[in-house]
């Protein structure tokens, strides 16, 4: 049985709840990626996610300036995380039940990395002849 922690993608780019949109959507471009982790402001606070589909919400949709909006304007925070020890059917149910396509990672509430569903799908697309 594969775990979390066998899937998961450890190389994060964070950004700060403090950039605008224009600097999340940069950084994105930059590293070819679709969503970034957003920083705790300490280590009491929770994590945050920015993906595409938050941007899309609140400039396309909703006409928003990504000039004018913070990252923590439209961020998901607190973001459903779970344990690298859990078994990947769990992250699964987790997705499923709360439709989100990502997951954080967490130890002791410290980031270790991201699960997302295009990766627990590979992991079961390798088991398949």
């Amino acid at each position: 049985m594969k775990l979390v922690k066998d899937v998961m993608v450890s190389n994060i780019i964070n950004i700060s709840p403090f950039a605008t949109l224009r600097e999340a959507l940069s950084l994105m471009k930059r590293h070819n990626v679709k969503s970034l982790v957003v920083d705790r402001q300490n280590e009491n606070d929770a994590w945050g996610l920015i993906t595409y589909t938050n941007v899309l919400k609140s400039v396309v949709a909703d006409s928003g300036d990504i000039d004018l909006l913070n990252v923590y304007d439209v961020c998901a925070k607190p973001v459903i995380s779970v344990g690298e020890d859990l078994a990947l059917k769990h992250a699964a149910s987790l997705m499923i039940e709360y439709r989100v396509k990502r997951l954080l990672v967490l130890s002791n509430n410290e980031l270790r990395g991201f699960v997302v569903m295009d990766d627990i799908m590979d992991a079961l697309l390798d088991t398949i002849d």
